[in-house]
């Protein structure tokens, strides 16, 4: 992940959403987050730094968003907030914006949508987005153009899914990833995939990106697990 990524403060009390957020939005997204499961704690992560965003959800155990954005607004805190909570109906969307929020969205939410409204507020604060550039191993990997590029600068001739599993591998390279992760993350939730089918991706990653055993990256089975990319330190 880029030092220079905008960094995000998700306040929102519950460990599961919160991890899922962080995850998707480090991951998916690039960015640096941290986390807040209170008001208070949100003040102090305030109090230490300066954020491009913050995700807030109204009900938390010591106080609720509302206040807390109202709050910063009366204090003439600007970070933008997009306020993401279960509660959806008009009069609350309504109050979300009158307190000050640039943004309300409801639960469950659609992880392309969360990263689009994310980079659109990130953008109209004045932040860089993440790069959409992804590198390893003196391949590149365009996020915007969906192309690979070899260290040569030949194009990789993908699929639309082996290029949607590269970015993925890329994304989290180093870190051991289960099948139904890979298979989550790639083809989704709602569709019925044979695991096995990972397997016979990665052989074709490998075929199509000329892996040999002096290549500077490789793609590792993890015994009972599923794969990991590996990448030579500095690649």
């Amino acid at each position: 992940m880029s030092a220079t990524a905008p960094t995000l403060l998700v306040v929102e009390d519950d460990p599961n959403l919160r991890l899922a957020l962080r995850d998707n939005l480090e991951h998916q997204g690039g960015y640096t987050v941290e986390e807040a499961a209170t008001v208070k704690e949100a003040r102090e992560h305030l109090a230490r730094r300066d954020f491009q965003l913050i995700l807030l959800d109204v009900m938390l155990p010591d106080g609720d968003g509302y206040a807390l954005c109202r709050a910063l607004r009366e204090e003439g805190v600007s970070v933008p907030v997009l306020m993401l909570t279960a509660r959806t109906l008009e009069e609350d969307v309504v109050r979300g914006f009158e307190v000050g929020a640039q943004d309300y969205l409801g639960k469950p939410y659609r992880l392309r949508e969360l990263l689009a409204r994310v980079g659109a507020q990130v953008k109209r604060a004045g932040a860089v987005p993440p790069s959409k550039l992804l590198r390893f191993a003196g391949y590149s990997v365009d996020l915007d153009r969906r192309r690979v590029e070899t260290p040569e600068g030949a194009e990789v001739d993908l699929t639309r899914k082996e290029f949607d599993l590269l970015a993925f591998f890329v994304r989290e390279r180093e870190r051991a990833l289960r099948r139904d992760e890979i298979l989550d993350a790639v083809w989704g939730t709602d569709v019925v995939v044979d695991p096995h089918t990972v397997d016979n991706f990665v052989s074709s990653l490998k075929r199509k990106l000329k892996w040999t055993s002096a290549s500077r990256f490789s793609l590792q089975t993890v015994r009972g697990v599923g794969y990991r990319l590996e990448v030579e330190k500095g690649s």
